[in-house]
This record gives C-alpha cells, structure tokens and sequence, in this order.
C-alpha cells in the first residue's frame, strides 16, 4: 500500500452510522408500509455496505437491484461524466423506487441517475444518502433520508473507498494527504 493515503481522523463512528440507521429505518418502514414492496436501487461500489445494514432494519417487504455509476476513476474529485456500467435488471414501472447512496458531493451523479430512473416512470422515487457534502454541490438534489453531513474532505470506510482501499473500515475516516 505504499503511495496510498491512509485513513485520518474519524468523521462518523460506526456507532454513530449503526443509530442513524436505526432511525431512518424506522422512517423508512413507517413511509412505505402501505406502498410496499419497496425496491431498493443500490449504487456500486460504495453503498452495498450501507444498503446491506439498512435492509436489516427495514420491517416491511423489500426488493434490491444494483447499478454501479462511475464519475470519479482514480482520484478524488469528479470527473463531471457519468458513466452507467451496470444497470437495473428489474423494471421499475409503476414501482415505489429508493436510491441508496453512500456519500452525494456535486450532486451532478445523483441528478443524472434520478432522470434516468424517473424516465423509466416508478411509482414513487426518493433518495437514501448515508453521506452528503453540501459545501461542494453543484446541483440541488432532495434527499428524503440523509444519515450525515460531513466536511469538504475526501472520505473513506464503511464501503467507501479511496482507489479500491479502504472500504473494509468500520467507521468514516477524513482522508489523510489526498492527492
């Protein structure tokens, strides 16, 4: 791992992600009770962390499907180009849809999927974030169930990576000597 930056301080314990998942579960079971089954649209790579803990603290009938988006390649700031490199297998007409996202920068990725999807007429579409960084957006986005904001910092762990590292830490660390 030499020439990888390391994980810093931490910016949101795994504590801390293992209540407000509590909660936004129970708003998210409550919300969708009587519109359910609920699909549940997990973005790759980074959320199968976050979306495999939600599920579990969802009480109502629930289905998943994944796409992986790409924006940022290596480094740690977006491209700007949204690219889909794998899309939904399910169709989602007439289906009550929640993106699930691990961490909303720009914004420019999430607007780009939301009329994609949107396109594609589900019943109902709203947005799940484990992570937002209002300081750097670009474009206004509404997120229904947002977990935490955090600084202007790049982050990793709890499925969040820095070039593939990363992932596997628990708790939300600030990258130290990004690139």
């Amino acid at each position: 791992m030499d020439g990888v930056p390391k994980p810093g301080r931490i910016l949101v314990s795994s504590e801390a992600i293992d209540r407000r998942l509590g909660e936004l579960g129970a708003r998210i079971t409550a919300d969708y009770r009587e519109r359910n089954p609920l699909l549940l649209v997990g973005i790759l790579r980074g959320a199968f962390v976050v979306l495999s803990d939600l599920i579990r603290r969802l009480e109502i009938p629930c289905e998943v499907d994944f796409m992986e988006v790409s924006s940022y390649g290596t480094g740690t700031s977006s491209s700007g180009v949204v690219r889909i490199l794998k899309d939904l297998e399910e169709d989602i007409t007439g289906r009550h849809v929640l993106i699930v996202e691990d961490i909303i920068d720009t914004g420019l990725t999430l607007s780009y999927l939301k009329r994609s999807l949107l396109a594609r007429n589900p019943a109902s579409l709203e947005i799940f974030a484990l992570l937002s960084k209002p300081s750097r957006r670009r474009v206004e986005i509404e997120v229904k169930y947002l977990g935490f904001e955090v600084p202007d910092e790049f982050v990793v762990g709890y499925g969040i990576d820095y070039a593939g590292y990363h992932r596997n830490l628990p708790d939300i660390h600030a990258l130290l000597d990004s690139p």
